[in-house]
């Protein structure tokens, strides 16, 4: 595995991190429950939040997981890629046939987006790092390597 240079994630960054997740989502999940829309829509709204956000930190995933060496399935990566691509063209395709919403509701809710997605990869980021930092200090076995004597198994 390659040893990714890098500062240790501030304490400061990583809470202003969390909290920027978190307001996005509580804002845009707000926002869907006192919009006048039908379940249906409130689901879809609901729906394409978490493909977007589980899809962007499947893509950092894999980004990290190669700049360190570890192998990435192409398929997996470009899956993930189409996953995003998919979650953002929903969200401005609804938006956009979105007769009820109005203009004013509609950048609230593709703002909101936007920030959950960008958090969900920095939030991800921040906890990659942390735990690399925190392995380099313990003893922690690297992936691959075992901590069971191979005589246990004769």
């Amino acid at each position: 595995m390659k040893s990714v240079s890098s500062q240790p994630v501030s304490n400061a960054f990583a809470v202003a991190s969390l909290a920027a997740m978190t307001v996005g989502t509580i804002g845009y999940l707000v926002g869907l429950w006192n919009a006048e829309m039908e379940m249906n829509e409130k689901g879809f709204y609901f729906t394409i939040l978490a493909f977007g956000m589980y899809s962007a930190v499947s893509i950092q995933k894999c980004v990290r997981d190669r700049i360190e060496g570890i192998k990435v399935s192409p398929i997996y990566l470009g899956l993930s890629w189409a996953a995003i691509g998919t979650a953002i063209g929903l969200l401005v395709i609804g938006l956009y046939n979105a007769n009820t919403l109005a203009l004013s509701e509609k950048g609230f809710y593709g703002i909101a987006y936007v920030l959950c997605i960008f958090t969900a990869v920095t939030v991800q980021k921040n906890t990659r790092d942390a735990l690399v930092e925190k392995s380099s200090h313990s003893s922690i076995p690297e992936r691959g390597e075992t901590t069971i004597p191979p005589s246990t198994f004769e």
